[in-house]
């Protein structure tokens, strides 16, 4: 159903972007000519504010060497703890419950090792069939180092329909032997945002300590950690927040926590002021910052510093609000334009639960996706038969979301994904 006040045309499209509050933010990113980049939601552009920066911090190095530990425009000690607080006012939680540190596999595997203690009949993991592989695979490792089987001891709630989860599924499957849960905030093929508030009451009615990973969902919607009382978090900041290729991850622990020794330890979870004294009993930091292995990745941090300016300075809800707009923007033109051409929204329609992308299915997935790069439109593939699409908040426009869908009806009426084959690249 179309929503409305909608209108097909480029016109409206045009009117559409005059009146959008963020559109200042489109002139910040490097856009490459002649393209339509929608794959956001894998890989954020690069903006100016993020190669300034970045070549800082480089400037830091050259300039400081050793000293640009505390000296410089970015002094790398406490370079963690600043984006922690910042990526804080995002996810809904207290500065000292955030830091940015290692990726998403280290960071899952350290809130892992931390939280899952098997005991008495309380063994299993509970997780979903639906997540991202890289979780199905830490939570597997993790329950072989225990001495467990992942084969019967983690729990995967099915879906109903192959694209969605329902929240009743998850809550019947918190059984009497369930130790630890782990969830995404998004989906990341349907784009389904689970209800994160639900699910922790009830994991914690029945005494279970529960996470979720936030890889397809920082940046992109407003979060309540902190409110909900989830236990734990860990993301990315390379998708909707644009922090650079292999960038540094991020993580929150619920401040109930705080003073939980970390699963793995290493010297950067050191409390500040006992860090340099080299003592071979460790002094963990009395915040999130426990939960660092490593030293920083200045490098990998420096982007993430000036991209976060505008996540601050445009406010999470204003990108929420965009984003909703030009996505329910895109679903529309689809239904209208692109009918009886075999596709299928995989993505759920109401606000509440979709989340920065939508889903397009179709027969011919890999092949349309070829002939939509070949159009200059960036999209992204997921097996077996999605194309997801991603209009991010703060540099796509309404005009050329309406350009995205003209080429998509151009390609299907010329036939012109039948010169590929219909597989998918060595890199999807």
């Amino acid at each position: 159903m179309l929503s409305n006040g909608f209108q097909h045309t480029l016109d409206y499209a045009k009117q559409m972007d005059k009146e959008d509050t963020l559109r200042c933010y489109r002139e910040e990113f490097y856009l490459k000519p002649n393209s339509i980049y929608m794959d956001g939601n894998s890989l954020g552009l690069l903006s100016k504010r993020a190669e300034r920066t970045l070549l800082e911090s480089l400037e830091d190095w050259k300039e400081h060497g050793i000293d640009g530990w505390t000296q410089g425009n970015h002094p790398w000690f406490f370079m963690a703890e600043k984006l922690g607080a910042k990526i804080a006012q995002l996810v809904g939680a207290s500065p000292e419950e955030v830091i940015v540190t290692g990726s998403t596999t280290v960071n899952l595997h350290q809130l892992v090792a931390t939280f899952y203690k098997p005991e008495g009949m309380r063994t299993k993991i509970l997780a979903d069939e639906l997540t991202f592989p890289t979780d199905i695979y830490a939570l597997q490792s993790q329950l072989r180092t225990h001495g467990y089987d992942p084969e019967t001891d983690l729990i995967r709630v099915k879906s109903r329909d192959g694209r969605f989860l329902e929240e009743d599924d998850i809550i019947e499957a918190m059984t009497d032997d369930i130790a630890l849960i782990v969830l995404p905030t998004v989906l990341y093929r349907s784009g389904q945002i689970l209800d994160m508030k639900r699910l922790t009451d009830e994991a914690h009615k029945r005494g279970i300590v529960i996470g979720f990973d936030g890889c397809h969902s920082i940046g992109a919607i407003p979060h309540s950690f902190s409110e909900w009382g989830v236990d734990f978090a860990y993301w990315c900041n390379y998708k909707h927040l644009n922090g650079g290729p292999g960038g540094v991850g991020g993580l929150y622990v619920n401040r109930k926590h705080f003073g939980t020794m970390p699963g793995l330890a290493g010297w950067f979870g050191s409390k500040k002021d006992k860090q340099f004294d080299m003592e071979h009993i460790l002094t963990p930091a009395e915040s999130a910052g426990a939960y660092q292995i490593g030293t920083p990745h200045v490098l990998s941090c420096a982007p993430l510093i000036g991209s976060l300016e505008m996540f601050i300075e445009a406010g999470i809800e204003n990108i929420r609000e965009k984003s909703l707009k030009i996505n329910q923007y895109l679903i529309d033109l689809i239904e209208h334009e692109l009918k009886d051409m075999g596709f299928f929204i995989g993505t759920p329609r109401e606000d509440v639960r979709r989340g920065g992308h939508v889903s397009l299915e179709h027969k011919e997935a890999a092949r349309i996706c070829k002939a939509l790069k070949e159009n200059g439109v960036i999209p992204d593939f997921r097996a077996p038969n999605i194309i997801r699409l991603a209009p991010v908040a703060l540099y796509t426009s309404f005009a050329e979301v309406w350009e995205v869908v003209q080429i998509l009806k151009k390609i299907m009426t010329e036939k012109q994904y039948e010169k590929f084959k219909n597989e998918r690249e060595v890199v999807a």
